[in-house]
């Protein structure tokens, strides 16, 4: 399957993420949510990797062979975990407190980032068509954070539009980090997501725990359907995604854009499941975003 197509499916995955991580949030503690999440991603590798001596060798379940990799790889791995939890971290709280129709396109522009970053640090180089494209992203950003005036959000002084943004830089120098691991250090697919899925346990555990001990002031936790549900749909995303990024000729610069293209799922999905208000301007928003988003192809 073509690396373009992995990508849009991905994209598709990661805006049903979206909704299932709004659902879970509502009106529930933040990092629980987070944490049983990323149990639930780390509980499936561990299966694979316990049943890995009886799989299948046949073409297909080859994909889910996790590789033997020294220390040094590890220690990249836990690197990539410890950078995703920060970006998880900061992206759930401004979820928790923010409609899915605002949050979702400040997400949304992260392949701006993570084009400045290929173009800085990787050597990759853009056509007069992309660095328009990277212009009409920022005006959306802009009139989008005009739109959320309508609902009282003041995207200068929002403390949760700062998590999401937060999030978003964060989120760009892990795609970015994932082409370096994945055709720099040679790393297969399924060796990234399992061992990093893996290793996200050990890395917002501590957050966790400073949330049981009451810490700092706290809200009620409640089990949801949609918590595991986080972490599967995570990991059919991001395997598509870490798939997509590990053939030969893939362009982190395209994948980002085309994986941005979630916030359609995640736009249609607030607007219809949790009933988010101004749809329409929003809506002319999203077109713009899109726009410039293909332009970046």
């Amino acid at each position: 399957m073509s690396w373009i197509l992995l990508s849009i499916l991905s994209a598709f995955f990661l805006g049903i993420y979206d909704l299932t991580k709004k659902h879970a949030l509502k009106d529930n503690a933040v990092l629980p949510v987070l944490f049983f999440g990323i149990v639930a991603s780390a509980l499936v590798w561990l299966a694979l990797l316990a049943a890995g001596p009886w799989l299948p060798s046949t073409e297909g379940w080859d994909r889910f062979q996790v590789d033997s990799i020294p220390l040094k790889s590890h220690g990249m791995l836990l690197g990539k975990a410890a950078l995703v939890g920060s970006s998880w971290i900061f992206g759930y709280f401004g979820l928790k407190h923010l409609p899915v129709s605002i949050a979702g396109p400040i997400r949304a522009t992260s392949p701006f980032w993570t084009i400045l970053l290929a173009v800085g640090l990787m050597g990759e180089r853009l056509s007069p068509q992309q660095w328009i494209g990277i212009s009409i992203i920022l005006i959306a950003f802009y009139v989008f954070s005009l739109v959320g005036k309508l609902e009282g959000i003041r995207f200068h002084r929002d403390k949760w539009v700062g998590c999401i943004i937060a999030a978003t830089l964060l989120g760009a120098v892990s795609a970015v980090y994932d082409k370096f691991l994945l055709q720099s250090a040679a790393l297969s697919p399924a060796t990234v997501q399992a061992w990093f899925s893996i290793y996200l346990v050990p890395v917002i555990l501590p957050f966790y725990l400073m949330w049981l001990l009451r810490l700092w002031p706290r809200g009620a936790f409640t089990w949801r359907w949609s918590i595991p549900m986080i972490g599967i749909c995570l990991l059919i995303a991001d395997f598509l995604y870490f798939t997509a990024i590990a053939q030969e000729d893939a362009l982190i610069s395209v994948i980002s854009p085309i994986r941005r293209a979630a916030v359609i799922v995640s736009f249609l999905g607030g607007i219809y499941l949790h009933k988010e208000s101004n749809f329409r301007p929003k809506a002319i928003c999203i077109a713009v975003l899109l726009v410039g988003i293909w332009c970046l192809y």
